[in-house]
């Protein structure tokens, strides 16, 4: 897992009630590195928060991130059905 990966990883078992199953699994796509999070399904307001506003910060992280190692980010939060 790269280290990007690690620090999502690290911030979203912050925002959770049940950090053990927080799951960040990284894949290459159309020029871009995808990471697919899932928690428990009872944790997907805290990741998503309210309005989107969670979900919104962690992709601007990533973003900043990107810009720093010229490398494009995608954040996808799975769906419980889609593990």
């Amino acid at each position: 897992m790269s280290e990007t990966a690690e620090a999502v990883r690290a911030v979203i078992r912050q925002l959770v009630t049940d950090p053990d199953v927080v799951e960040v699994h990284e894949r290459s796509g159309r020029g871009r590195q995808v990471l697919e999070v899932s928690v428990a399904p009872e944790d997907m307001g805290a990741v998503i928060g309210r309005g989107g506003r969670t979900a919104g910060a962690l992709r601007s992280l990533l973003d900043s991130r990107g810009e720093s190692f010229d490398q494009d980010y995608e954040l996808k939060i799975l769906e419980p059905e889609e593990r």
